[in-house]
């Protein structure tokens, strides 16, 4: 019966996705990701991890259910006619007054539950060593596409009247202020010292938030879409924050010569320090974790020229690069002889 309790909380998190929209809903989710933090931080290891497997990243307000169940009616309206923009996920779809489009994202939320919990959480190392959530933002995305869009995920003739089918345009770039090699690798840099510094106190100084302190800047970034969403030009930096964070807490016990990456070993490097860590170690961490970072700024524009521009509906380019460089951050660990 829980499976029953939980696939019926995924579909009514999918509906609600798509009833306030695919951004706004990501925005709660940022404030559902910072309860949970606060959780931890109190002490509360039990509540946080609850909070973050089945409220923040579960079937309440996970991206894979709420988001996609949002990006998957967005979709669903726009080839049935209701709206003229398949990619929008800003606006509310409750306002379409249209029933199908919100059970269509109830049953995305189903399967993105599903999908996230049972096929791509099992899959032997990879599941345990990859960001399922984002994987499987990214793949119902591109199934969205498929199944009410274009049939095609890169589309090459989009691009049919360019001189470089790799670069953005006007008509369907992603983010226009941050796309260009300088912006890009500033994004990355900056956002991402930002995640690693915050992320790695949190770790060491809290056994409570331990690895999942990465998540606590991922709220902020999540949070500022709400700026985005009402029309202020703010940039998109959850990918990179989310990875500085992972980097730091992944590599200091690595530098500090521990193999062994979990809460407790992070908390056991605890030093008198004002800040509870050892501040050289520190300082290689966060360098670390912005060096991810900045790839994953990369890897976010990347994904947007390549999927995101190429058609008719949403494929998240933040969610391919966090999966994208999650996995590659625990690839460099395992290749140094670290396992989480």
């Amino acid at each position: 019966m829980e499976f029953v309790f939980l696939l019926l909380v995924a579909a009514a998190g999918g509906f609600f996705g798509a009833c306030v929209g695919g951004n706004f809903s990501f925005v709660i989710t940022g404030f559902a990701g910072l309860a949970a933090t606060a959780a931890g931080v109190a002490g509360g290891a039990d509540i946080s991890s609850f909070l973050f497997s089945y409220v923040a990243f579960g079937p309440f307000t996970g991206p894979h259910i709420a988001f996609t169940g949002a990006v998957a009616g967005s979709a669903y309206a726009a080839m049935r006619g209701y709206t003229d923009n398949g990619k929008d996920i800003a606006q509310p779809l409750a306002r379409l007054g249209k029933v199908d489009v919100l059970l269509v994202a109830a049953g995305t939320g189903v399967v993105g539950w599903l999908l996230n919990s049972y096929v791509f959480g099992k899959i032997p190392w990879f599941g345990g060593h990859t960001d399922t959530v984002a994987l499987t933002v990214a793949t119902l995305g591109i199934a969205t596409r498929f199944i009410f869009a274009d049939r095609s995920l890169l589309n090459p003739e989009h691009y049919a009247k360019t001189g470089n089918k790799f670069a953005p345009h006007e008509h369907s770039a992603w983010i226009r202020y941050q796309e260009t090699f300088p912006q890009l690798l500033t994004m990355g840099i900056f956002p991402g010292l930002l995640g690693a510094s915050i992320a790695l106190l949190l770790a060491v100084n809290f056994p409570g938030v331990g690895m999942s302190a990465a998540a606590f800047p991922w709220a902020i970034s999540a949070i500022t879409i709400f700026f985005l969403n009402i029309g202020y030009n703010s940039p998109v930096t959850h990918h990179m924050t989310i990875i500085g964070g992972l980097g730091a807490i992944v590599f200091y016990p690595i530098l500090a010569g521990q193999h062994a990456i979990s809460a407790a070993t992070l908390h056991s490097l605890h030093v008198n320090t004002p800040l509870g860590v050892d501040y050289g170690l520190a300082v290689g961490a966060i360098l670390i974790g912005t060096a991810f970072a900045t790839l994953s700024s990369f890897l976010g524009e990347a994904s947007a020229r390549l999927f995101q521009s190429r058609g008719k509906t949403h494929i998240d380019p933040p969610a391919v690069a966090i999966f994208l460089a999650t996995t590659l951050i625990w690839i460099v660990a395992a290749m140094l002889g670290a396992s989480n």
